[in-house]
């Protein structure tokens, strides 16, 4: 493999991420979770994502989301908990990633035999996560894996994803990157959501936007019009490689031949996803 090429487990990643993302991106979470008491928006976001934490306080959940602003987490944590417990946040969520897997995929892939493959192999990835310095991950890996299988994959999607993600934001912290500047580092690939949707959903202002991209010139990360530099380039690869090395235990345990197979068929299931509009291209795109 050569410098910053991506690894098989980041590969596998890939597939794997949009199976549990999508619920971000979908109206039937929201809906779950509204009819609980919560605000549309960042509390709903907020709340999904951080109730397998437990009822925290916001300096826990700015800590391990890492890139969202502490005033705005604190404008809606720890008062959701008085709205609704985590335990109530967290049925409505496994609702809403059952009710839009079912609408984006439809029966058919959700009773397939492929469907019950993928989430055997990516359970059994599953298995070899450490929970030690991943808090996301190993709070999600204290809930109960559902039955079915395209909810046990999106179980399992979810404790992959925040495994390869508390394993970044180390890489991150190493690299010297504040979480505003990982955004806008993100964004200037440009195959990242928009700087736009960063900021509405993670609580920036266009300031502290320009303020990043600024010190981000500074270091030589970023050019005058706001593109990746060599430099700039160079350390996200650096960054992503490190990632690969910090996430490499589940597709090692997995093996080749098994992360190549879930890799093939999760990314069949999320190639459907994304065709069926469950990531809407308004929201993807440098600026």
């Amino acid at each position: 493999m050569t410098l910053f090429e991506a690894s098989p487990g980041r590969r596998c990643h890939h597939a794997v991420s949009p199976l549990h993302t999508a619920i971000y991106f979908a109206p039937e979470p929201e809906e779950e979770l509204t009819a609980l008491g919560l605000e549309h928006g960042p509390m709903v976001y907020l709340a999904s994502r951080a109730a397998p934490l437990g009822a925290v306080d916001a300096g826990t959940v700015t800590a391990t989301f890492y890139n969202f602003d502490h005033a705005h987490i604190r404008r809606y944590i720890p008062a959701v908990w008085t709205i609704t417990p985590p335990q109530k946040v967290l049925t409505a969520r496994l609702r809403g990633a059952d009710r839009t897997l079912q609408r984006l995929l439809g029966k058919e892939a959700l009773t397939s035999t492929e469907m019950t493959e993928a989430a055997e192999l990516a359970l059994h990835a599953t298995q070899a996560c450490r929970r030690e310095a991943r808090p996301l991950y190993a709070a999600n890996a204290d809930l109960p894996v559902p039955e079915q299988p395209h909810l046990a994959l999106w179980h399992a999607a979810t404790l992959l994803r925040e495994h390869r993600g508390d394993g970044h934001l180390a890489a991150l912290a190493i690299a010297g990157l504040s979480g505003l500047q990982a955004l806008v580092l993100h964004n200037a690939t440009g195959t990242a959501p928009t700087s736009a949707l960063f900021m509405r959903t993670r609580g920036w202002t266009p300031q502290q936007w320009d303020t990043a991209r600024h010190q981000l010139r500074e270091r030589g990360l970023l050019d005058k019009a706001g593109n990746l530099t060599p430099a700039g380039t160079t350390l996200r690869g650096e960054t992503e490689t490190l990632t690969d090395r910090l996430d490499a235990a589940p597709y090692d345990h997995l093996g080749p031949a098994a992360t190549a197979r879930l890799t093939e068929l999760a990314g069949a299931f999320s190639t459907a996803l994304k065709a069926a509009g469950a990531f809407p291209a308004v929201h993807f795109g440098k600026g």
